[in-house]
């Protein structure tokens, strides 16, 4: 544990003025990286069947907490089937674009991590070619220490950006899966409530009970008691 401690402060020393921005952009970048990842922690649920989406939509208290709220906000206070579709119109425009955003943002943070190591390895570059120049007994060094800041702020600026690029992938294929659920739930949805498919247990009836708007929601089941 030490030696690699020690090998991470020589790295660091060896680096130069850039290494002090790679450590914020690291930092940053896995900060962001592991907020969304857990923003978008649907693992078991995305995965979940037909059946057992048809049960939530039917009766939301069943549901698991993160989808009972989303399935509620698509059911409750609601008149035409069209304004289920709104419902889901607003989710899409709301969490997969807030989505979308931080996906953006963190994939400019994996970008900036090897530009800066470029930007090192062009110092130390410029810092050999001017040993060159000036000769003398202490160039040696002088190159030596550019060559080596050139080598040390390439490799850590990719050692940050690789990690960095694998989550934020896996950040994406979890979005495509939620929006794929988003789908799923808002196609099970519509036929719940739609009179003409199989399977559904409520309905919208228009001017059918006394004291309901056109078009409200009637419970259509039947009373078992």
């Amino acid at each position: 544990m030490n030696d690699l401690l020690q090998h991470m402060w020589h790295a660091w020393a060896e680096g130069g003025v850039v290494m002090g921005a790679m450590a914020l952009v690291a930092v940053i970048t896995y900060a962001c990286a592991i907020t969304l990842l857990n923003h978008l922690q649907y693992r078991g649920l995305t995965k979940a069947s037909d059946t057992v989406l048809r049960g939530w939509v039917a009766r939301p208290e069943a549901a698991p907490q993160r989808i009972r709220e989303l399935i509620r906000y698509t059911q409750d206070e609601l008149h035409s089937v069209r304004d289920i579709e709104g419902r889901f119109r607003e989710i899409e425009a709301t969490k997969v674009t807030d989505v979308d955003r931080r996906l953006a943002f963190l994939n400019v943070l994996v970008i900036s991590a090897p530009l800066f190591g470029l930007l090192g390895t062009v110092l130390g570059m410029l810092l050999t070619f001017k040993a060159i120049g000036v000769g003398g007994s202490s160039g040696s060094e002088i190159i030596a220490r550019g060559i080596s800041e050139a080598l040390v702020c390439t490799q850590t600026g990719m050692m940050v950006a690789i990690p960095g690029l694998v989550m934020a992938m896996i950040a994406k294929r979890r979005r495509h899966e939620y929006v794929a659920f988003l789908a799923r739930l808002e196609g099970i949805t519509l036929r719940h409530f739609r009179p003409e498919f199989h399977g559904m247990t409520r309905v919208f009836r228009k001017n059918s009970v006394p004291g309901l708007q056109a078009g409200a929601l009637v419970d259509a089941r039947p009373n078992l008691s």
